[in-house]
């Protein structure tokens, strides 16, 4: 409750709603501490321990984007901090970084205690899931700056790999074979196209059944970003992991070339799988070119693996070992540049 007559409540920033709700969120987010955590929550900088000689640190930073107004439109806010944290997780897992520690930041016009306790519950679900503690964030209440009823969620990440072990993708080569990982969905790209089309241009709302999809708008388009971190731990314990690429905003072509070295180019064979009927009804509702759909969307793929040829069955068999459902999607071939070709 704010204290009496507070003219900054007034304003429209309650600063004792806002620690009350933090403090009641403290026990949840000390769950999430692993050994490496140093001191409790609440100090001016989260502390942890360095991991060790020989050992580098790997960082990411991301936000939900407009994912986070689908949420607002379904009154479901306990998904979006897994799907920031998981975004993170996967990209510094490309480098081969296992995550340490997590650090977001919430602002909103008016931060409304319930809310906040079911976003930083997705966090501190997401964080333990891949090992990782939560160790510090910030919350802001900016009245003026965000839309009433609306609230922006970002994330910072850091992780530590072997000096040894990180994967670059400068090792990648003619004849290597690519292997794709399947979504869950969107995840966390693409949402002001989604949402036009399917809230506007076809008029749904949240708890409408999507088109040949068998669920709601809502549960299709809230679906938890995934965190590919299990099964690459795993298959990295079997064969050499040349290359890893994270669909994220740009879709393959902007992505993929990011690890691929001179003289090469990786060629899709976009026959080798089907994206789930939610991309097909965007591509055809919404009269969206096949092309911009690959560039703007993962299209059912969160995840390229590259690896040599020879460890393609081992690599197949340790990855479905892990729960996965991979499928070889391409190949890698020479070409003048590094880029991507979507074939058929």
């Amino acid at each position: 409750m704010a204290a009496k007559n507070s003219a900054y409540a007034a304003a429209g920033v309650d600063i004792d709603r806002k620690m009350g709700a933090l403090r009641r969120a403290k026990r949840e987010i000390e769950r999430t501490f692993t050994k490496g955590v140093v001191g409790e929550i609440g100090s001016f900088g989260g502390l942890f321990r360095s991991p060790g000689k020989d050992t580098l640190l790997v960082s990411s930073a991301d936000g939900v984007g407009t994912k986070l107004k689908v949420a607002a439109l379904a009154g479901r806010h306990d998904t979006v901090g897994q799907d920031i944290v998981n975004h993170c997780v996967n990209d510094i897992l490309v480098q081969g970084a296992e995550p340490l520690f997590f650090l977001d930041y919430i602002g909103a016009s008016r931060l409304e205690p319930e809310i906040l306790a079911a976003v930083i519950r997705g966090l501190c679900t997401a964080c333990r899931e891949n090992g990782c503690a939560l160790i510090g964030g910030e919350t802001a209440e900016m009245p003026g700056l965000y839309p009433p009823g609306e609230y922006d969620l970002v994330g910072t990440i850091v992780g530590a790999v072997k000096a040894k072990e990180v994967i670059t993708g400068a090792g990648i080569r003619a004849g290597d074979v690519l292997i794709g990982l399947p979504s869950s969905g969107l995840h966390t790209n693409g949402y002001t196209l989604a949402r036009r089309v399917i809230l506007e241009q076809a008029g749904l709302g949240v708890n409408d059944p999507l088109p040949n999809d068998g669920r709601t708008v809502a549960d299709a388009l809230l679906a938890v970003h995934r965190s590919y971190l299990k099964p690459i731990r795993a298959l990295r314990k079997t064969v050499d992991v040349q290359g890893l690429a994270h669909i994220t905003g740009g879709g393959f072509p902007d992505n993929v070339p990011r690890i691929l070295p001179e003289g090469v180019c990786a060629v899709f064979d976009r026959r080798a799988w089907t994206p789930p009927p939610l991309f097909g009804f965007i591509e055809t509702q919404g009269r969206v070119d096949r092309e911009e759909m690959y560039r703007v969307f993962n299209m059912g793929i969160g995840m390229v693996v590259v690896v040599r040829p020879d460890d393609l069955d081992p690599a197949m068999r340790a990855l479905r070992r892990a729960g996965e459902a991979p499928v070889p999607i391409g190949n890698i071939q020479k070409a003048k540049r590094a880029r991507v070709k979507l074939m058929n």
